[in-house]
């Protein structure tokens, strides 16, 4: 590690961001790597790997983003040629073992090698084109397959009708009637780094179209915020996953981290478009930024809680400028108390954009506080990287680090976010 526990450092000096990304890297590289083929998925607090066997296509394209973007943003290291053969590696895994070359769809998991879940996730195909993506801005020639990836979201999973994706298909394509909007909310992400890695002309406006359908329109149907699950015909589901609020993928409940990775999202798409773009970007990042950290904020123990239920919404509606309150003024509306480490990484990425879109030296503050927060809680000061969970009193459940699904992707993705919009590279 080269960043002290203590004091907590600077976050909006440069050198600390790469600093802790190239600390976070230092606990994957090279222990995650599997010589026979992909990467471990399944990692323990102190590294040791706790699963060798099972492969998730959400790791395995995670990891081609995480040494990717490693290998770009550290091209004068000596590290950079191994991160390098790392992501070479990495897409050999996902085009030789998650892809199945006769119907063109990824496996979703794999078994010592063996396909075990086959069903077509759009929420995965999203990270392959992020994986693509990704490599290309580390000079790889993947041009092909992030078009390939394009023409086979828009064979099968595109819904013109409703302009936005479906969700779950069986191997054979064929779709159930849940929709979701988090494998919008990660092609949007995929769309926009498939724009910064060849800027073709398809890429934006289909991003921009996502985000208009899920932020306005959707959000519009669900109180103004963007709520997880819609039937076959986009209506609002309130029952699905109920039962379920701590599902991994599609948990019950607004999710606080799902309104400010959006938020984050506007506004990357109101700098790269510029001149052009809509009016409406950052006042709905703004809003969207505002009211998870008003609901979600728990001011009793720090950090973003995972999900609060639809009724605090009627009962607090925050004004655009209010200070988050405490937590315990409405307990019975947080509908899952515990913190994960991609909402405090995504808030971070949020609140900076937005300090830089407007000048509010309120989200300059929230920065600083959110980072305090993870470096105080999440962040292992003797191994590297970040804890997935902790309950709501910040207590850690287990010493699985990083579960398949992790690889600390948001964690390095929100300081790489920073980065570029502290250089201006949008």
């Amino acid at each position: 590690m080269t960043l002290p526990a203590t004091p907590v450092p600077d976050f909006t000096a440069p050198q600390v961001l790469r600093a802790h990304v190239a600390d976070t890297m230092a606990f994957y590289h090279p222990r995650a790597i599997d010589r026979a083929g992909g990467f471990f998925h399944s990692l323990r607090n102190d590294g040791r790997i706790a699963d060798r066997s099972l492969r998730h296509l959400v790791s395995s394209t995670r990891f081609v983003y995480g040494y990717a973007l490693a290998a770009v943003e550290f091209a004068d290291s000596p590290l950079a040629a191994q991160y390098h053969d790392a992501t070479a590696h990495g897409l050999r895994f996902l085009r030789e073992a998650h892809r199945d070359p006769d119907s063109g769809g990824y496996a979703w998991t794999l078994r010592d090698g063996v396909p075990e879940d086959r069903t077509q996730h759009t929420y995965g195909l999203a990270f392959v084109l992020l994986a693509y993506a990704s490599a290309r801005k580390a000079g790889f020639d993947t041009a092909a397959w992030m078009d390939e990836t394009w023409a086979l979201l828009e064979t099968h999973a595109w819904d013109p009708a409703h302009g936005l994706y479906r969700d779950e298909a069986d191997p054979d394509w064929r779709y159930s009637d849940y929709r979701g909007q988090n494998a919008n909310m990660h092609l949007c992400e995929a769309l926009i780094a498939a724009h910064e890695a060849d800027g073709g002309p398809r890429w934006l406006p289909r991003a921009l179209a996502l985000a208009d359908a899920m932020t306005r329109r959707q959000a519009a149907r669900a109180g103004g915020l963007v709520w997880e699950h819609y039937r076959a015909d986009w209506s609002v589901d309130w029952d699905y996953h109920r039962d379920d609020p701590t599902h991994l993928f599609r948990p019950w409940g607004f999710q606080p981290g799902h309104q400010v990775e959006w938020a984050k999202l506007l506004l990357q798409l109101r700098d790269h478009l510029g001149a052009t773009a809509p009016d409406w970007l950052l006042p709905t990042a703004g809003r969207l930024y505002d009211a998870a950290l008003a609901h979600g904020w728990d001011g009793d123990h720090g950090g973003i809680v995972y999900g609060f239920a639809p009724e605090a919404l009627r009962e607090r509606s925050p004004g655009p400028r209010e200070a988050p309150p405490d937590l315990a003024v409405a307990p019975m509306y947080v509908c899952d108390a515990d913190k994960y480490f991609w909402v405090q990484a995504e808030a971070i990425a949020a609140a900076w954009r937005l300090h830089a879109a407007t000048g509010d030296a309120r989200y300059r503050d929230d920065y600083l506080r959110l980072w305090d927060y993870a470096w105080r809680h999440f962040v292992d000061h003797a191994h590297g990287a970040w804890y997935r969970i902790l309950d709501r009193r910040n207590r850690r459940y287990d010493d699985l680090k990083s579960p398949p699904g992790k690889t600390d992707y948001h964690t390095m993705g929100a300081c790489h976010d920073v980065l570029a919009a502290m250089r201006g590279n949008l």
